[in-house]
Order: structure tokens, then C-alpha cells, then sequence
């Protein structure tokens, strides 16, 4: 992940991490590379439930996913983890407000 980013991009990453799944599929993908099927079952999830969930970490560039052939000619997503650091402080979040978007109220 990169040092500089938006208001936005904070919150899309904090957001994507606020979810206990999410964090067990980052825990999971830091030890090693994994294919969807391997992981739902390592997760004890539904696989459509944990598309949603690499989703969001996706969106927020936290995972990458690709496709492989297997050996028998299956074609298998797998996902990686993208090393990142967030060095979370009043500092960081004052100097990214002024970049969030937020919804105005109808007047």
C-alpha cells in the first residue's frame, strides 16, 4: 500500500477491515497465496459469502486475485495478499479529512 492517500481511500480501507471475516481472510492469505474454494473451506464460509468479502478488500487494494490452470485444466482463482502498513494516528486522519467525500443534506 502506498504512504500517501486520500481521505477516501482511508476510509475504504478501514471500512474493508471493520469486519472479522475480513481480517481472518487477510490472516489466512498472509501465510500463504490461496484458491476461493480452499479458502471458504478453511474460513467455513459459502464461497458466494466470500466473494463479497474479496471483493471489498480488493476495491481497497489490499488483495489481488488471478486465475491459474490447474494441472487437470481447471481454471482456479487465487488470492494474494498485497503487503501494506497503515500507521494509524490523529496525524494521519487531520491530514486526510479535508479529502473525504461526504454526503450534503438536502436543504
Amino acid at each position: 500500500m502506498k504512504d500517501n492517500f486520500s481521505g477516501d481511500e482511508l476510509v475504504k480501507v478501514l471500512d474493508s477491515l471493520s469486519n472479522p471475516y475480513r481480517l481472518k481472510i487477510i490472516g489466512a492469505l498472509y501465510r500463504e497465496k490461496q484458491y476461493v474454494s480452499q479458502l471458504a473451506r478453511e474460513l467455513g464460509i459459502s464461497r458466494p459469502l466470500l466473494y463479497l468479502h474479496l471483493q471489498k478488500l480488493e476495491e481497497a487494494n489490499l488483495i489481488i486475485g488471478s486465475h491459474e490452470i490447474s494441472v487437470d485444466g481447471k481454471a482456479m482463482k487465487y488470492y494474494e495478499l498485497i503487503p501494506f502498513t497503515i500507521h494509524l494516528s490523529e496525524k494521519l486522519i487531520a491530514e486526510t479529512a479535508d479529502t473525504i467525500t461526504t454526503k450534503k443534506r438536502k436543504e
